[in-house]
């Protein structure tokens, strides 16, 4: 099956970009500004658990990577957001409006 995936990544200052690069470079992805890129992923099962396992094998992680994948859910249809490889952590925006919420998953 192949899906729809943007995907941004944040590997810190001696993260392994050489691996996300070759990943990248060899699933056709589009570059897309900063850090965010777009591919059509081909694979088997959950899309999710495959794409990280991909992505493990492929890159080199430490504690500060993150990865986080915006996609169309199968079933839904629905355009889901969420980080398969570390988390979120304080905007550089926090503290400037009026309310704050953190979320697990984000979706439209």
């Amino acid at each position: 099956m192949k899906s729809a995936v943007w995907v941004s990544y944040d590997l810190g200052v001696q993260g392994d970009y050489e691996g996300i690069y070759a990943w990248l470079d060899e699933h056709g992805a589009q570059e897309c500004g900063d850090s965010l890129a777009f591919l059509s992923y081909d694979h088997t099962g959950p899309l999710l658990k495959a794409l990280t396992a991909d992505l493990k094998k492929s890159v080199d992680t430490t504690k500060r990577t993150r990865i986080y994948i915006i996609y169309r859910e199968a079933d839904t249809k629905k355009m889901k957001g969420r980080f398969i490889l570390g988390g979120r952590k304080a905007p550089p925006w926090s503290g400037f409006g009026e309310n704050a919420v953190t979320v697990e998953s984000d979706e439209i």
